[in-house]
């Protein structure tokens, strides 16, 4: 803090894009950590269930669809023919489709039952988080995403990276052991920043990949490095893909997404630079755009920009003051 800066402009917290909104779900990592506690949450008759095979879960036209665990879990065949795994998602803290204090726990399947066995009522489909998130309450969402992240995680570390050994579940489902050499595994987060740059006349620079003729634009992106601060990746991410130079970066907000393990931290840029040269391989196309450039470009549809379920869009208009008109269907 220098000598001429108040105590209480050092202290001052920015608001950020996305709000801090109070959790959905108590985790309950405590509780998770004794032994067999999944199988006795089960076997209680009091906890709900919903399930998630290859990457899609149980929804209706209400949202995602619980059943009664231990009825499920019979059904399913449990853990005995190896055709399902539990994991403690946590207890609701608010009340909408399930009453507050609701245990729940996720079972994922290699392979969907059909709507209409297994318990799983007719009404019911399978679906992706993107294909469903806009229907879905804030406790649905929380759900969804915590059980889409813990659920790739699994399917992707089955064996333990130092010996090779299938491992075994424990803590509810958030380790898991090596029986051979005894080391624990927990699930990964991968961070990436995501980008508003804003150019010297006040220009927002957007990009896109695949095809030079493609419509999709949106914000840049990255993960960050071993070793390296948010603030670094954003310089090097924004200099690799675009050949921008950032001289200042300000941290905005952040968003789960589970494709597969991503934590996406916003942030807003600034440039010198008026020219972006795309790297051609990540980013194609890139292109300024006024704030009436880019909501003309929008309604005439010229271009896309992100969805309203995205931090980018919500960074995006940020940096517009505003909400940006969609082109109606």
């Amino acid at each position: 803090m220098s000598q001429t800066e108040s105590p209480a402009l050092a202290n001052h917290l920015m608001e950020t894009v996305l709000p801090v909104r109070p959790a959905m779900v108590d985790r309950g990592s405590g509780i998770r950590m004794k032994p067999g506690m999944v199988e006795e949450l089960i076997a209680s008759g009091s906890a709900k269930a919903m399930v998630i095979s290859q990457r899609k879960a149980l929804v209706t036209a209400d949202g995602l669809w619980f059943g009664d665990a231990a009825t499920l879990w019979n059904a399913l065949g449990g853990s005995a023919s190896g055709a399902a795994a539990a994991i403690y998602l946590g207890t609701t803290l608010t009340s909408s489709s399930l009453p507050e204090g609701t245990s729940v726990v996720l079972f994922t399947v290699p392979e969907p039952p059909a709507p209409g066995t297994a318990t799983v009522p007719l009404d019911a489909e399978w679906a992706g988080f993107r294909d469903v998130a806009a229907r879905l309450d804030a406790k649905d969402t929380a759900l969804f995403i915590e059980a889409s992240a813990i659920s790739n995680w699994h399917a992707t570390h089955t064996h333990c990276p130092q010996c090779g050994t299938p491992t075994d579940i424990e803590a509810g489902g958030w380790v898991r052991r090596c029986p051979k050499d005894n080391s624990e595994h927990y699930p990964r987060t991968d961070p990436a920043i995501i980008v508003t740059v804003v150019g010297p006349d006040g220009r927002l620079l957007l990009g896109g990949g695949g095809p030079l003729d493609a419509k999709n634009y949106s914000t840049l992106a990255g993960f960050v490095e071993p070793g390296e601060s948010l603030e670094q990746a954003v310089v090097r991410e924004i200099g690799e893909e675009v050949g921008v130079r950032v001289t200042a970066c300000q941290y905005l907000g952040s968003q789960s997404w589970p494709f597969p393990a991503s934590l996406m931290l916003g942030f807003t840029a600034k440039t010198d630079d008026a020219v972006a040269r795309p790297d051609g391989v990540e980013v194609t196309r890139a292109r300024w755009f006024s704030r009436e450039e880019l909501q003309e470009a929008v309604l005439s549809g010229e271009i896309t920009i992100s969805t309203r379920l995205s931090i980018a869009r919500s960074l995006i208009e940020h940096w517009y003051g505003g909400v940006i008109e969609d082109l109606q269907p």
